[in-house]
């Protein structure tokens, strides 16, 4: 991100204290107050990103494109249980004491519907139109840690940081990987946990660690007197551009404060997965308790539209009435819907029951065998947002109890 740097100017930056005219380091943390961070999307926007981070819409908080602080969802707070969700006043002027919403940041990296190609007829053959190779430079701002773990799984599945090999068959999305490459991630740490989360029992911390992929991270100090947040630095990129704002540096009585505020996010966990459910699961295909889930799953897919890992796609061909012109183009699609498993002769997977125990026993236990880690990062949205509540830690749970 060489052109952030030196490209705007700046008289503000302050050194840390003591270090005075030395360069910021990776790893470096400072405080900023709220005139900081709005400078910051100013510059975000100047050096060429595109902001998108929170807003409250529709009842809920989602990630859209925005401009400045007053696009955040200043003030709001967030209730979450099993099939429930409703946002509620938070403490007065915080802009991140919300938790996760109904969206996630895959849908900028892996859109829910994006054209592959097309071609036109021109004389006697065809034009093939690729998919334009100019992706937008996001800015996400707000990334939680359990996102930045889904990013990192998802980084697995489309090929971001891994060489090709075609003679092997392996390859990566050329459109993920440019749109991932380009992406500036600014995390916030989260200084509450809902009922629906469980990260730490998934690998994850509600605070970013070390080397987990920000360029930036945040941490709010809820306003009193002042409202600031510690940054730390986790890139070059994010360096060039704190280099630019002004901040103080760090004291022993900030640093208290974020470990306090991790401490009590740990705390709060409102769910538990269980350790060993990779292997329960496998020895469990049969068990009973898949009869009960599929009485009430609704198919919806909700689950997956909302989970931040689920990569399941279709793609389409369409052409125009007079065969001049066609397209391919790829959507999301849901191993909870029929057609998806279908091929000659029909659908492998017509019932509910075994839709449940692909996309449960998939995420939590062979995708360690495909990709080396759970599918899950323990976000709670599959269960918040299921109509009917059903509760992926539940069903492990009692399917640990009850079965082999």
């Amino acid at each position: 991100m060489t052109h952030a740097h030196g490209s705007t100017g700046s008289s503000h930056a302050k050194a840390p204290a003591g270090a005075k005219g030395s360069p910021i380091a990776i790893g470096t943390k400072v405080v900023m107050d709220e005139a900081g961070l709005a400078s910051l999307i100013t510059l975000l926007t100047k050096v060429g990103y595109q902001p998108i981070g929170p807003k409250a819409r529709d009842g809920a908080i989602v990630y859209e494109e925005i401009e400045s602080l007053s696009d955040l969802p200043v003030g709001f707070a967030d209730e979450q249980e099993g099939g429930k969700y409703r946002l509620v006043a938070g403490t007065k002027g915080s802009f991140f004491e919300y938790l996760v919403g109904p969206t996630s940041w895959k849908r900028y990296l892996f859109p829910p519907t994006h054209k592959l190609w097309g071609a036109e007829q021109k004389g006697n053959g065809f034009e093939i139109d690729k998919a334009k190779a100019d992706v937008p430079a996001y800015a996400f701002i707000g990334v939680r840690s359990c996102e930045l773990n889904a990013m990192k799984i998802q980084d697995k599945v489309f090929g971001f940081g891994r060489e090709d090999n075609n003679g092997a068959g392996i390859f990566s999305d050329p459109n993920y990987v440019a749109r991932r490459s380009k992406a500036l991630i600014i995390a916030v740490n989260c200084s509450r946990a809902g009922k629906t989360c469980f990260c730490t029992s998934m690998g994850g911390d509600p605070h970013v660690k070390e080397d987990q992929g920000f360029d930036l991270a945040l941490t709010e100090f809820a306003p009193q007197q002042t409202h600031e947040f510690m940054v730390e630095v986790g890139s070059e990129r994010g360096r060039l551009i704190l280099e630019l704002l002004p901040y103080r540096a760090v004291t022993s009585h900030d640093t208290d404060r974020a470990a306090s505020q991790a401490r009590k996010a740990r705390s709060e966990m409102g769910r538990k997965m269980p350790p060993d459910i990779k292997d329960v699961l496998k020895r469990n295909l049969d068990h009973k308790r898949w009869d009960d889930v599929a009485s009430r799953c609704l198919s919806c897919a909700n689950c997956t539209m909302v989970c931040p890992t689920c990569f399941c796609s279709t793609v389409q061909d369409s052409t125009n009435l007079t065969g001049e012109k066609t397209e391919r183009t790829r959507s999301w699609d849901s191993c909870f819907s029929v057609d998806f498993s279908y091929i000659h002769g029909g659908a492998i997977r017509p019932e509910t029951k075994s839709r449940y125990r692909q996309w449960m026993t998939h995420k939590l236990s062979n995708w360690h065998e495909q990709y080396g880690s759970s599918g899950c990062v323990g976000c709670g949205r599959c269960i918040t947002w299921c109509p009917v509540g059903i509760d992926i830690t539940e069903e492990a749970r009692v399917i640990k109890t009850t079965g082999k």
